[in-house]
C-alpha cells in the first residue's frame, strides 16, 4: 500500500506483540482496532486460577530470560515486581541425584568449538562434525536435551550459530518472574489499549487479508470485515497458511517456512506436600530445576516459594510423540515419569494430587504450537517478510525477533514495539 498515510491499523492477535503495537500506535493518536481470535487476551500467556494451584500459576511462558529491556520497562510502569531465580539445579542419574549437567572439560570443548564459528549449520550437523566420537555421546546427549528442550526446536532444523549467540549471550545468566505471573502485565497493557481507544473485539477469528482500493480489507469468520490501511498479522507462524492473503504478501509469508515452530507440552502438578524435599536421600528443599532423561526430562518448583507445586516440560520433537495423547493420559503419563525419577510408586505419586494440568499447545487451534526458533535460513526469511510492509501488511511476534533470544516474551514484546514505530515513521509506505 505504498503512499498510503496509516491512519487506521488493525492488529490481529491479541499477544503480548499485538497488544503492545497497539498501545504504541493508539498513543501516537491512530486509529486501532485490536482482533482476537480467542475469549481472553494474552496469546500464549495463560494464567490459571489460583484456586487449582494455590498461586498464579503460568500454562504457558513463565520466566524473564536475560536483560530483556522492555519487559523491564512495562513491569515498572504497571508498578510489578519479580524475583530472581533461586536454588539449586540437579539431575537424576543411574547411581542417585547429581548437581552439573556437564563435566567442566567437556563444556570447555564445546564453547571452544562454538566459538571458532563461522559458517551457519544445523546443530546435528555441527556435533557430527566436532564430537562424532563415542567418547562424546553425554555432550551429545546433553547438547540436543538443551536444544529440544530450552529452545523447543528440532537439531536437525536449528541454527548453530543461533544457539551460540543465545547460549553464550546474557539469556541464559539471568532468569526471574514476575510476582503474580505474566497475568498482570497483560492485563496493564489491555487497560491502557482501552483506555487510549483501542478497539478491542474478542472472538474475532480472521479468516482473510484482501487488498481493496488501496487498503487491506481484514474479513473474520463470522462475517465481518475491517478496512485499514495497515494490518499486523502478530500471530504465531503455524497459522499464517489459514490466513488468506494477497497474492504478493502470500508469496513473501511463504518464507515463513524458513523459521522454526517448536511445540511444548507443560505439566502442573500440585501435591498435599513438598515430599520431593527429602527425596533419595538428599536434601531437595531448595530444588529449583531437576534434570531426568525421563519421559517428561525437566521439572522445576516455585523456590524459594514453598507451593507444592512441580512444573514438567516436555518440549521439542519429543512432545510431537504425544499429540493425539488426550489430557488425562498425559497427567498420567507426566505422574509416572515423575516417580520413576524418584524411585516412587506412581499409583501413590497420584493419591498425592491435589490438582494437575498438561496443556499440549500444538492443540490449541490459535497456536498450534508453543514458540519459534532460528534455523540457517531464518535471517533471509525474515527480510522476505519484512518486505511485505510495502505491501500493506507487517508481520510481529516472537518469531520476528532478530536478537538472542527469540521465542520469549521479550521477543514479542520488542517485536510489537519495533512494528508500530515502523508505521509511524512511515517506513510501510
Amino acid at each position: 500500500m505504498s503512499g498510503v498515510p496509516a491512519e487506521h491499523i488493525v492488529v490481529v492477535g491479541a499477544g503480548a506483540a499485538g497488544l503492545l503495537a497497539a498501545r504504541e500506535l493508539a498513543r501516537a493518536g491512530r486509529k486501532v482496532t485490536l482482533l482476537e481470535a480467542r475469549e481472553r487476551c494474552g496469546g500464549r500467556i495463560l494464567p490459571l486460577p489460583v484456586a487449582d494451584f494455590g498461586y498464579a500459576a503460568e500454562g504457558g511462558a513463565e520466566f524473564i530470560h536475560g536483560e530483556a529491556p522492555v519487559t523491564h520497562g512495562l513491569l515498572r510502569e504497571a508498578g510489578l515486581s519479580i524475583v530472581p531465580m533461586q536454588g539449586a539445579r540437579w539431575r537424576v542419574e543411574e547411581k542417585g541425584l547429581a548437581r552439573n549437567e556437564l563435566q567442566p572439560p567437556e563444556t570447555a570443548r564445546l564453547q571452544e568449538a562454538l566459538s571458532k564459528l563461522h559458517d551457519d549449520m544445523t546443530v546435528t550437523a555441527f556435533l557430527k562434525q566436532h564430537f562424532a566420537g563415542p567418547e562424546h555421546n553425554e555432550l551429545r546427549q546433553s547438547f540436543v536435551r538443551m536444544v529440544e528442550g530450552y529452545d523447543a526446536a528440532d537439531p536437525d532444523r536449528a541454527s548453530i550459530l543461533a544457539i551460540r549467540d543465545e547460549w553464550m549471550g546474557s539469556g541464559r545468566n539471568k532468569t526471574s518472574r514476575i510476582v503474580g505471573g505474566y497475568g498482570p502485565l497483560i492485563e496493564f497493557l489491555v487497560a491502557e489499549c482501552r483506555k487510549l481507544g483501542v478497539a478491542i473485539r474478542l472472538g474475532a477469528v480472521v479468516t482473510a487479508i484482501e487488498a481493496v482500493d488501496r487498503r487491506n480489507v481484514v474479513r473474520c469468520a463470522d462475517g465481518s470485515s475491517f478496512a485499514a490501511d495497515v494490518a499486523i498479522l502478530s500471530v504465531p507462524l503455524a497459522l499464517l497458511p489459514a490466513i488468506a492473503l494477497p497474492p504478493a504478501v502470500r508469496e513473501k509469508a511463504a518464507a515463513a517456512a524458513g523459521i522454526g515452530f517448536g511445540n511444548v507440552i507443560k505439566y502442573l502438578l500440585r501435591f498435599r506436600s513438598r515430599w520431593w524435599a527429602s527425596g533419595m536421600g538428599q536434601d531437595l528443599s531448595d530444588l529449583s530445576f531437576l534434570r531426568t532423561g525421563g519421559t517428561v526430562p525437566v521439572w522445576w518448583t516455585q523456590y524459594p516459594a514453598e507451593h507444592a507445586v512441580l512444573t514438567g516440560w516436555l518440549a521439542g520433537p519429543r512432545s510431537t510423540r504425544m499429540a493425539h495423547v488426550e489430557e488425562s493420559e498425559l497427567i498420567k503419563a507426566g505422574v509416572a515419569s515423575l516417580a520413576a525419577a524418584f524411585a516412587l510408586s506412581a499409583e501413590r505419586l497420584a493419591s498425592e494430587l491435589v490438582a494437575a494440568r498438561a496443556i499440549d499447545w500444538s492443540r490449541d487451534p490459535f497456536a498450534r504450537g508453543a514458540y519459534s526458533y532460528a534455523t540457517p535460513e531464518t535471517h533471509a526469511a525474515r527480510a522476505t517478510l519484512a518486505s511485505a510492509a510495502a505491501d500493506g501488511v507487517l508481520f510481529a511476534g516472537e518469531a520476528l525477533y532478530a536478537g538472542e533470544d527469540m521465542g520469549i516474551v521479550e521477543a514479542a514484546l520488542a517485536s510489537g514495539r519495533e512494528t508500530a514505530w515502523i508505521i509511524l515513521s512511515g517506513k510501510q509506505a
